[in-house]
């Protein structure tokens, strides 16, 4: 026996009301006769997928295995089912939109925007500190749109064929604790950190040379640099234990806070990536404009950078003619 949808529909019916008879009833079958389905279908997997008694049935762990597939395997297949039907009748079909991000903080912003412009639209996103694997995976077709930043006036490797925009570029800032002795400033001096530890999240672009340069131009080499996860870092920062790079739109933490660097040692560009001969090239401008809103959405949380960045118009989101 070919194993069919309409058997993973039966082991989940068994799974979900506990109980043959109960799943019978639910299917519109026979118990007898659901009891003789499960018995093949058992048969086809090669052994019980029920413990089964007087207290009811309990998945066994090939039951666990297979209903772990049947559980994503029958939504999608209604899925496909149901934008078949859209398209066979002349619907339109939903938007598809996958995403790809490097700890960016506007991503859920922009999914967010996304989702409400387009209800129907499916909307995935994958997270990588790779800038160079999210870009293989857009050239490759897994991913539609790859939202990343770069250190400076840096891009990301010309080898994959992407196009990039620019979202927005902003001062590079520090994450301190609130009780660090110059946590009272509105601007910190980098020369004044140099005998702070450091801690970052790992990434594959020139930022950690960059941030080398900019100590070395303000007369110090960092001390230990701690590379770890961005929960990793708000804990050691918390802890005292060092002090972080952060980017300007990084949401406020109780106990933290977050200075600009005087002179502006460090810049960050956000980009949105795609390739331009792929199926969501024609998306392109309508996500970089709603990236751009969401961009603007994240300032709301920062009443003082915004208010810097009225004072600083080549920071932010930029003019076309002066990006």
């Amino acid at each position: 026996m070919n194993l069919e949808l309409r058997h993973l529909r039966v082991v989940c019916a068994i799974a979900e009301t506990g109980s043959v008879t109960k799943a019978a009833s639910a299917l519109g079958l026979a118990q007898p006769a659901l009891t003789a389905q499960l018995q093949r279908i058992e048969r086809t997997l090669g052994g019980p997928l029920f413990d089964r008694d007087r207290r009811g049935a309990r998945p066994t762990a090939l039951g666990e295995l297979v209903l772990a597939r049947a559980r994503v395997l029958l939504p999608a297949m209604k899925g496909l089912q149901d934008e078949a039907a859209r398209l066979a009748g002349g619907g339109v079909t939903s938007r598809c939109c996958r995403l790809g991000g490097v700890n960016s903080p506007i991503l859920g912003r922009l999914v967010h925007r996304l989702a409400a412009e387009d209800p129907p639209a499916q909307i995935t996103t994958y997270a990588s500190w790779s800038v160079d694997e999210l870009a293989q995976l857009v050239a490759g077709g897994r991913l539609d749109f790859a939202l990343t930043g770069v250190c400076g006036d840096a891009t990301p490797s010309a080898e994959f064929g992407l196009r990039w925009r620019e979202v927005a570029v902003d001062p590079v800032l520090v994450l301190l604790p609130a009780s660090h002795p110059l946590a009272d400033r509105d601007e910190v001096h980098l020369a004044d950190l140099r005998h702070e530890q450091w801690v970052a999240a790992p990434g594959d672009g020139c930022f950690g040379d960059c941030f080398a340069a900019a100590c070395a131009r303000a007369g110090f080499t960092p001390r230990k640099v701690y590379e770890t996860d961005i929960r990793g870092c708000i804990d050691l920062v918390d802890a005292g234990v060092a002090v972080a790079l952060c980017q300007a739109t990084f949401r406020p933490v109780a106990g933290l806070v977050t200075r600009r660097l005087a002179g502006v040692p460090l810049r960050w560009r956000l980009l949105l990536g795609w390739h331009p001969d792929s199926p969501a090239a024609r998306d392109a401008d309508l996500l970089l404009s709603t990236a751009k809103a969401a961009y603007t959405d994240s300032l709301a949380s920062h009443p003082t950078y915004l208010d810097w960045l009225v004072r600083n118009p080549a920071f932010g989101v930029r003019q076309p003619s002066a990006a």
